[in-house]
Order: structure tokens, then sequence, then C-alpha cells
């Protein structure tokens, strides 16, 4: 059973104080597709915590020419493998009674910058095994990352005929959805307070969670986030897109008939603030977090790449001199 996380709990002790799991980075490798219980990174979320050594895939040490569309984003193809050694794992459930929300933390453990990122998933939820995956990747790259359960227990789930998902996505009332994206926000901002660290979050989305995102960034009065990276966003609004006051990286394909491009170049326009739209020729809806082939793979591995370096240069990169940097990452581990 998850155990609630109360709002004065720190990062650290949050891990302590519910079910964690340690995750040790061995040799490299194995393929990501196409999808089998092998491409199961994570346990599911009711599985006892152990130390859980697993092979991890090659991504984001390859050498590989990107087929993309894109301007004045780098894609820095090498990392540190010893930078990626630890990642503390914990079920969290944020909130109590009606307002109760379960989530997952990912927590770097040897090279914590001190940076929350908030991840919302696609419409297969939180427990998904490849939302997971990268949620891990984000965090050995020195990030703080908490995926909160959008659908209260209710993800869309692949055996369901396709003839009930409107149904089953009005069933997920916006203004809740909305509610519970910002709770986990003010969680974690409040987490990284209570460590002595007072820096932006990040917002990361994909597909649904990619379209939350930008409503997500519009609300944010309290302006937490510095930034955010949506994938394949699904029905955004460019009305909220007005209200967003940070830069935002809009990750997609050609191909995808859920985000059109000429949907993203507008929303680059709208929002403004060194906003930037990367295209990736021939590919569909999904391909960065869910590659389905060995070409997809390494389309997913650049843009990776490419969201890593825009995170580390919008949050990351701080006006704290190097000094203060590496005391605020030792006041969190």
């Amino acid at each position: 059973m998850m155990r609630p996380v109360s709002s004065s709990t720190s990062l650290l002790s949050a891990v302590v104080s519910c079910k964690t799991l340690l995750f040790i980075r061995p040799p490299l490798l194995r393929s990501r597709f196409p999808s089998s219980a092998a491409s199961s990174l994570l346990p599911p979320a009711s599985r006892s915590g152990n130390v859980i050594s697993r092979r991890l895939s090659s991504r984001f040490v390859r050498n590989e020419r990107c087929r993309a569309s894109y301007k004045q984003i780098k894609g820095e193809d090498e990392l540190n493998e010893e930078a990626c050694e630890l990642v503390n794992g914990a079920e969290l459930i944020i909130g109590e009674g009606d307002d109760a929300i379960n989530a997952y933390l990912f927590k770097a453990v040897k090279n914590n910058n001190g940076t929350g990122i908030l991840l919302l998933s696609d419409i297969f939820g939180f427990e998904d095994s490849f939302t997971r995956d990268f949620a891990y990747h984000v965090a050995c790259n020195g990030y703080n990352v908490l995926v909160p359960d959008l659908f209260r227990g209710d993800p869309w789930m692949r055996d369901q005929p396709r003839n009930l998902f409107e149904q089953w996505l009005s069933s997920q009332d916006p203004a809740r959805v909305a509610k519970d994206i910002d709770a986990s926000a003010q969680w974690m901002a409040a987490e990284l307070v209570a460590a002595g660290i007072s820096k932006k979050l990040g917002l990361i989305g994909f597909c649904f969670g990619g379209g939350r995102l930008v409503e997500a960034l519009a609300r944010d009065e309290s302006s937490r986030f510095g930034t955010g990276v949506s994938f394949y966003g699904t029905r955004m609004d460019p009305r909220a897109a007005a209200n967003v006051k940070v830069p935002v990286l809009f990750v997609s394909g050609n191909n995808d008939p859920l985000c059109p491009v000429g949907v993203l170049t507008a929303f680059e326009k709208i929002i403004g603030r060194g906003s930037k739209v990367v295209i990736f020729e021939g590919r569909g809806h999904g391909f960065a977090h869910r590659p389905e082939s060995p070409e997809e793979d390494a389309d997913a591995d650049q843009a990776f790449l490419i969201m890593r370096n825009w995170l580390h240069d919008q949050l990351a990169v701080s006006e704290e001199t190097p000094q203060e940097e590496e005391e605020e990452v030792e006041d969190i581990i």
C-alpha cells in the first residue's frame, strides 16, 4: 500500500517514508522495440521495493545524424555514464481524501542538480512502463521527476474498443485533471523549498499530457515553472497559449495527424519567448517515448538529447555560482 506524504516532508524523507526502489545503472544495453515484457524497465507500482538491477537502453550514447528540422537546438551525443548511476524511486500519495493523488517520484542520487520536473503522461497513465522508462532517464540526468496519476486509477487500456475512447475521455473531468496537475506542481515546489532550494520547475508532457502542459503553464500565476517540453500534444487550446509566459519546446513528427505541424508553429509564434518547434521527418504519434522500429528508436534518442539540452539551458544553468549550486545539491541528497 502506498503511504501519503505531507507537504512538510522533504524530497529525501519522502523517499525514505515510502516504498523505495534503488535503480542501479549496469553496463548497457537493451533494445526498446518492439513492445514486450522485456521493454518494461520498471516494476509495477504495486511491487515490493528492493534493489533492482536491470539492463538499460542504449539511449543517449549514439552518434547518429538527426533527421529532424530545427533551429538553434543542440543535440549533444555524449553522456557521462558515471553520472547516470543511481536513481531512487518512490510511490507517493499527494493530498488526502477525495483530493489524494497517486504519483511516482524518481530522484537522482549521485548527480542531483536540485531541479524538479513534473511529467504528464499520455492516456495510458503514470504506471505505463514506457512513461516510467522515460521518467527514469530524465532523472538519471540529474533531476527529480514526479509523475502523477492524471486519471485517478482509470487510464485508457489498450484492449478497450476504440469506439469507447471519446466516452472514456469525457469521463476525465478537465477541471479535476487541471486541479491535480496544479496540486502536484505545488507539492514539488514546496518539497524543494523545504530542502532549501527555490529553483523553477520544468514541465514535460506526452500526447494528452502534452496538451495539458500548455494549459498548466497558462495557469501558472505563481510562476513555478521555468519551461515546458511538449511531445506531440493533443487537443491544445490556442487561447491558453497566449497566457504562457515561459519558453516551450514542441517536439513532434510531420506524419502525426493528432498534432499537426501547423498548430505547433502557430503556438510557437503565440507564446514567443524563445519557444522552438522540432519536427522529425516521417515520424508519427508517440515515436519519442514509444518507438516501434530501429529507425524510430534512433530518432527517439535524438529527441531525448534535444530535450535534455533544452532543460539544461532553461533550468539547470542558473544565475548562481558553481559553488552555490553545489551546496544546494548537497542539501537535497
